[in-house]
């Protein structure tokens, strides 16, 4: 028959677990510890953004011409008429960059911003 023999020096005591406790002072330190970044990026946003605008500086506007779709108007049609001696589709790239179209459907009534080296 064989005999089990426990020394002391083989176990070691478990320690007590202590719960983490904050006290209402201790949340305020931790709150404002996390929203210091938070601060810092709008405040740094606030700085540097805003210097554009308040600047005194003139606004250059440009004026267009414009010229309004009628029934059975194309890009291409409306281009030879208001550039004659130019390429038609440089005129229609310039057209759609200028308006900003999306593949080159246009509708009745509207109204599209003629560049200025094709206004008359």
């Amino acid at each position: 028959m064989s005999t089990i023999t426990f020394s002391n020096a083989a176990v070691v005591p478990a320690r007590p677990t202590t719960r983490l406790r904050l006290t209402a002072r201790g949340r305020r330190v931790v709150l404002a510890l996390a929203a210091l970044p938070l601060a810092a990026g709008i405040a740094f946003g606030a700085l540097s953004g805003g210097s554009a605008m308040a600047s005194n500086d003139a606004i250059a506007t440009a004026s267009f011409e414009t010229v309004t779709v009628m029934p059975g108007d194309t890009l291409w049609s409306i281009a030879e008429s208001i550039a004659p001696t130019a390429d038609p589709r440089e005129v229609i790239g310039e057209i759609t960059r200028l308006n900003v179209l999306q593949g080159g459907a246009l509708q009745i009534g509207e109204e599209l911003a003629i560049p200025a080296e094709f206004s008359q």
